[in-house]
């Protein structure tokens, strides 16, 4: 552990508990020049990637196929132990008896509490392994009592077969019995095969899982110093950038006072920007109205005579004779009556003149205020080059600054070699290139043990094979030479062969049951638990739960794992953290939480985040009262516009006389209706008269009245905008004159302390960027340097191997063999049964003619002998007698 050490003295000088956010946000420069505002105040430092280190190993194990047979081991041991992991049980018998546990300690009440509940927990493997043991006791005692039986020919051992009704299906159905169990237990052989192959083909792949976790801790060891080494070399990059501010103070700083000042000053510089486009919007207004009026006034009185003129016409033809008539007067007397229509509405020869407001306006616009204006903008973004002039101590203090932060820089380094890391790494690697040369050594003895337990596995399962084997052949040979027509004593050989092979398979079995039975019940006994206790829990990490309960390895000693690392155990580190932390890819330094051991912080403020640099900044001093915003022409400017007169023109009275009809009647109106009028008279000249008329009166109007119309909108629309400029113009001049006045007297007389704030917000800049220097570092060291994934890796490992290749497939070993035995006693039992439907017969029953006889039957063996015996069967009167071949035959 010693060079673990080493490497948590090395990686903790990073650390910060400095808080902030590394990335400062970006401002948009202004698109208008007159309003450039400063850059960013902290830029996002770019120290690039940690070199990272790339592990081979692939802690994930999928079993495939097999997985089924898995599956249900898992699922009968649940079936078997229910019960949770009983962590609490283990943790109190740990603490109760941490001096171990002595015989006499077991009367304790609580030592037999905790002995009772283990019991309980353990019920179902109790159950089973005693019925384990029972099974391997009385099987040899079954046998041997099994055999005397026979011998004194009970038990199936007589050679005598009566004669049955249903002989033929009590021998199928114990030869289908006999079938389907030969067949499950075959399946039980296949499957525990099967785990024994699992076993050795995957023996190769633990060499593979080795090899790369080796390798995995070489690349760790290998990388780290390098990735500790780019940290430390990026303290340049902060180091550079803040020189580089430093040496742009002037654009920096001054932007910055720039920046703080526009929110007063551009907006009173825009309003009086905003004027002086009102000033030429106004003159342009007022040379619109005053156009207008003149050709308005002019126009109307040319209409006021062509309506005057063409009233008189229409009234001369009126007067004509044709008028007297009856009919024709009426309608004449119609037009007379609206020829007083025929005149003009409005009157603009009374409105006021506005030349002497527009004069006014014009002489204001002599002067140009937006070039003044434009003065006051360039004046006040001057503020950078004022202050780069007025900060050229601090620039000529560059080398001293630069020195001082090479001296930050060779602290640094000087920490990160306080430590013989390399050595120690080194030697770490040469240990592990030891340690793989002495596993390697051990891979063939390794193979020769693995095939030894293959061929003991696989000698086993041939007991169980010889068994199926006599099954086998005696069902084929009984199955194929049985013969319905012979009597019991008359039976082939092959038919009798079979059922001598059926009780050779008997005996073999009650030769072998017990043995294989012991084998099942301490495989069972074993694996079981250590799959219920050990894989289980490590899989579900309940485990570590245990490693790290408080005060469980010492009372006075709180945590184990920072106990043996650090000889500290009150830090908050436990396994199962440290596990969960390497499993996601996390640094030692976060996974060991090395923060809580070393009091980085006071190195950090003391080196890398330097107060020394404000002290360079205590005798800036930034004059800027050489601002001008607005000169005096521009101010007496502003006065003249709003004491120009445009606010005391009469504008109601000319937007009322614009809004009146050019006519008092709508000409082209009057000309319908006159033709309507005309339509009814009798066609002559008097018709023709009224309509020449009529059509006067349309050219009247297309020629005079249409363009004395658009004259009258142009001057609405310019009467309004005038009426509007001209709003509370004085008040709005002194608001504008105000607002400057209050933007100048800020930069006058408050720049200093505008100058303080700033700069005081540019050194914590300058101190922004070690502090993303040391963010990043306490970042990269906990998710980046060192990256402690070959731990966890380790530990997936152990649990794939020992679990995942031998556990599961030593459990489902003895499950398919355990099914086997289980098997082997309906398979005795089908065996003797059916073997006395194969087998030759010594004797067997022989009926003869009832009348005869009486009821009585004679019963004659092998050599023809024949005794009388009382005939079981009354319903039978007469059966052939059968002999039995020679003795010699």
């Amino acid at each position: 552990m010693l060079w673990l050490r080493w490497l948590a003295l090395l990686l903790c000088w990073g650390a910060t508990s400095t808080s902030g956010d590394p990335n400062g946000a970006r401002a948009e420069l202004r698109s208008d020049p007159r309003r450039q505002r400063s850059p960013p105040p902290l830029e996002p430092l770019d120290f690039g990637f940690v070199p990272a280190a790339v592990y081979d190993t692939h802690a994930y194990y999928e079993p495939g196929t097999i997985s089924i047979l898995f599956h249900m081991v898992h699922a009968f041991l649940y079936v078997i132990q229910p019960n949770p992991f009983p962590k609490d049980l283990i943790v109190n018998v740990m603490k109760e008896n941490m001096g171990g546990i002595k015989v006499e300690e077991w009367r304790k009440p609580e030592n037999v509490v905790f002995l009772l509940q283990w019991i309980h927990y353990e019920a179902g493997f109790l159950v089973c392994g005693l019925f384990g043991v029972i099974f391997v006791v009385l099987t040899p005692i079954i046998a041997m009592c099994f055999c005397m039986c026979r011998c004194c020919d009970n038990c199936g051992g007589e050679m005598h077969q009566r004669h049955r009704k249903n002989a033929d299906c009590h021998r199928g159905f114990y030869t289908a019995s006999l079938i389907a169990t030969t067949i499950f237990i075959i399946l039980g052989v296949l499957i525990a095969y099967i785990a024994n192959h699992n076993i050795t083909s995957h023996i190769k792949n633990t060499r593979a899982l080795i090899n790369t976790n080796l390798r995995d801790l070489k690349t760790f060891a290998n990388n780290t110093p390098e990735q500790v080494e780019y940290l430390t070399a990026q303290y340049t990059t902060a180091k550079n950038k803040v020189l580089s501010d430093l040496d742009n103070i002037g654009p920096l700083l001054g932007g910055r006072i720039h920046s703080h000042l526009e929110k007063e000053v551009v907006p009173a510089l825009d309003g009086a920007l905003r004027m002086a486009g009102a000033m030429r919007e106004t003159r342009e207004a007022l040379d619109v109205v005053n156009t207008s009026l003149e050709i308005l006034q002019e126009g109307m009185g040319k209409l006021r005579a062509s309506l005057s003129g063409e009233q008189a016409a229409l009234s001369n033809t009126l007067s004509d004779p044709a008028c007297t008539n009856g009919a024709v007067s009426q309608t004449c007397n119609t037009i007379r009556s609206t020829l007083a229509q025929l005149g003009v509405s409005a009157d603009f020869s009374k409105l006021p003149d506005v030349g002497h407001a527009l004069a006014n306006v014009n002489n204001v616009l002599r002067i140009d205020l937006s070039n003044i204006v434009q003065k006051g903008y360039a004046s006040f973004n001057d503020t950078p080059r004022m202050v780069k002039e007025q900060t050229r101590n601090v620039v000529t203090a560059l080398p001293r600054v630069k020195g001082l932060l090479d001296k930050v820089g060779m602290e640094i380094t000087a920490f990160s070699k306080m430590f013989p890391i390399e050595p120690s790494l080194a030697n770490f690697t040469t240990f592990l290139n030891e340690r793989q040369k002495a596993i390697e050594i051990f891979y063939p003895q390794i193979d020769q043990i693995d095939f030894y337990r293959w061929i003991a596995c696989v000698a086993v399962l041939c007991m169980v094979v010889l068994v199926l084997a006599f099954n086998i052949l005696g069902l084929l040979c009984g199955s194929c030479g049985y013969d319905k027509q012979a009597s019991p004593t008359t039976r082939g050989c092959l038919s009798n062969t079979g059922g001598n092979l059926l009780m050779a398979g008997v005996g073999f079995s009650f030769i072998f049951a017990w043995f294989l039975m012991f084998i099942v019940t301490t495989l069972f006994v074993v694996g079981g638990n250590v799959e219920k206790l050990i894989c289980a829990p490590l899989a579900g990490r309940a485990l570590f739960k245990i490693i790290d309960t408080p005060y469980l390895v010492h009372p006075e000693k709180k945590n184990f794992l920072p106990g043996m690392l650090f000889q500290n155990p009150n830090i908050d580190l436990t396994i199962g953290s440290m596990y969960r932390d390497c499993y996601e890819n996390y640094g030692l330094y976060h996974a060991l939480q090395l923060e809580t051991m070393f009091n980085i912080n006071s190195f950090l403020n003391r080196s890398v985040s330097n107060r020394d640099l404000g002290k360079f900044f205590e005798s800036v001093q930034v004059d800027l009262k050489d601002i001008r915003l607005l000169e005096k022409d521009g101010r007496d400017n502003l006065v003249n516009f709003a004491n120009s007169g445009i606010g005391r023109i009469d504008y109601p009275l000319y937007l009322a006389e614009a809004n009146k009809g050019v006519t008092q009647v709508d000409l082209l109106t009057f000309c319908s209706e006159l033709e309507d009028q005309a339509d009814q008279l009798p066609r002559g000249a008097l018709e023709n008269a009224l309509r020449g008329h009529a059509s006067s009166i349309r050219t009247i109007h297309r020629e005079q009245v249409v363009p004395l119309e658009q004259a009258m909108s142009t001057l609405s629309q310019s009467v309004k905008l005038l009426e509007k400029t001209s709003s509370d113009l004085p008040i709005k001049a002194t608001n504008i004159l105000s607002a400057i006045d209050a933007a100048e007297y800020l930069i006058t007389q408050n720049a200093s302390h505008v100058v303080k704030q700033e700069t005081r917000a540019f050194v914590q800049s300058l101190d922004g960027y070690f502090r993303q220097y040391t963010n990043w570092v306490k970042h990269s060291l906990t998710t980046e340097v060192a990256q402690c994934k070959p731990i966890s890796n380790i530990v997936d490992s152990m649990e794939i191997v020992a679990c995942s290749f031998i556990i599961d497939s030593v459990n489902t070993f003895w499950f398919g063999l355990g099914g086997c035995c289980i098997l082997l006693i309906p398979s005795i039992i089908f065996s003797v049964k059916l073997a006395k439907y194969f087998r030759r017969m010594d004797t067997e029953d022989v009926f003869e003619d009832m009348a005869k006889t009486g009821n009585h039957a004679e019963v004659c063996d092998i050599h023809g002998n024949v005794a009388v015996v009382s005939s079981p069967y009354d319903t039978l009167t007469w059966f052939p007698r059968a002999s039995a071949p020679p003795s010699d035959w």
